[in-house]
């Protein structure tokens, strides 16, 4: 189901959208539906992103395991190299 939605935009941002739109020989109305997806695309995985986060920085607090900076690169070294190996222990 589709709906309406209408946006007001300034008259700089309508005349680059309509330039664009004719260059690439879309619709604004394509243009428009493809930007606001892309956004959205973008925002949700930030914020998917900043939950995992905010849940690693809660789980830590509770229970202070960690692994060090040296332990982590040491690690990613090694898989960089094309080495197959787990990644090291957490430990507090």
């Amino acid at each position: 189901m589709q709906s309406t939605t209408s946006v007001k935009l300034d008259t700089a941002v309508r005349e680059r959208m309509q330039r664009l739109a004719s260059a690439r020989q879309r619709s604004t109305h394509w243009l428009m539906r493809e930007a606001i997806e892309q956004y959205l695309e973008r925002e949700e995985q930030r914020e998917r992103l900043r939950q995992e986060t905010l849940a690693a920085w809660e789980e830590y607090q509770a229970t202070g395991l960690h692994v060090t900076a040296e332990e982590a690169d040491a690690w990613l070294a090694k898989l960089e190299a094309g080495e197959d190996v787990n990644p090291p222990e957490c430990h507090t």
